[in-house]
């Protein structure tokens, strides 16, 4: 089977044009079919404070009521899917940005109100994997920001990290799939206060271990189980890591494994 690289781009690479730029070129260059998906939390806070949408979250995760709704759409969908895709273009790729919502590619419940209602936020239902595989065939390698759709015309914003997953289980029947969650942090840490303590492949023992010892960053909890996930799910290999690390291989990294 061809290889297929996945890239989940996150943190604050979309603010740091040098860094993008090397990876927009890595990524134009690549010789395999490739999909990226993005999403863009902290330029969608930006402009929201521009407009006077108030921002709430709790415990880091945003609450997306009508109003962020509308800047996430306007940020997301509009101002980072087709700069990002404007680059890769401009060095001769032919790359097709897309939402959720854009041929039915993923389609999403809205999550149910419990003791936090998060308002206009999907949980991924169906990915349509066949959609994605004629895009890769006619060779218009998908750029996916984190927005899903209910199919009855409601938008919903959507973690990007699920949204990767999503699409990785659901090509990996056709394609040798390598998963990348990339981050700020070199990958998964020990301690968090200590670069170091970075640990080169996790197991789910491990994980349990170090979570049920605290060791695990809040952040890095939702993370791990997606990448788990996509591991039990058949998708061949799955990193967490940051940019640099998929850009040089010799970069420190975390596979994810199943032993």
């Amino acid at each position: 089977m061809d290889k297929l690289l996945i890239v989940k781009l996150g943190g604050k690479i979309l603010e740091q044009q040098e860094l993008l730029d090397q990876f927009i070129d890595f990524y134009a260059a690549y010789p395999h079919p490739k999909i990226l998906i993005h999403g863009g939390g902290k330029q969608a806070t930006a402009y929201a404070e521009k407009l006077g949408v108030e921002t709430k979250m709790v415990e880091g995760r945003r609450i997306t009521d009508k109003p962020m709704l509308d800047v996430a759409l306007m940020t997301y969908a509009g101002l980072l899917n087709k700069s990002l895709v404007a680059q890769i273009n401009a060095r001769g790729e032919k790359a097709i940005g897309v939402t959720g919502a854009d041929a039915n590619l993923i389609v999403s419940d809205k999550r149910p109100p419990g003791a936090v209602d998060y308002g206009f936020v999907g949980d991924i239902r169906s990915v349509q994997a066949e959609t994605f595989k004629t895009l890769l065939d006619a060779g218009l390698p998908p750029v996916v920001c984190a927005l899903t759709h209910d199919q009855k015309g409601q938008m919903l914003n959507t973690n990007a990290d699920a949204v990767a997953n999503a699409i990785a289980q659901g090509l990996q029947a056709n394609y040798t799939v390598e998963l990348w969650l990339c981050m700020d942090l070199p990958g998964v840490l020990e301690n968090i206060e200590k670069p170091e303590s970075l640990l080169a492949e996790i197991s789910p023992k491990r994980y349990a271990e170090l979570k049920s010892a605290g060791k695990i960053h809040q952040g890095m909890i939702p993370k791990l189980d997606t990448a788990f996930a996509s591991l039990d799910a058949g998708v061949d290999t799955v990193y967490i890591s940051n940019v640099e690390a998929l850009l040089n291989p010799n970069h420190p990294k975390t596979r994810i494994v199943q032993a």
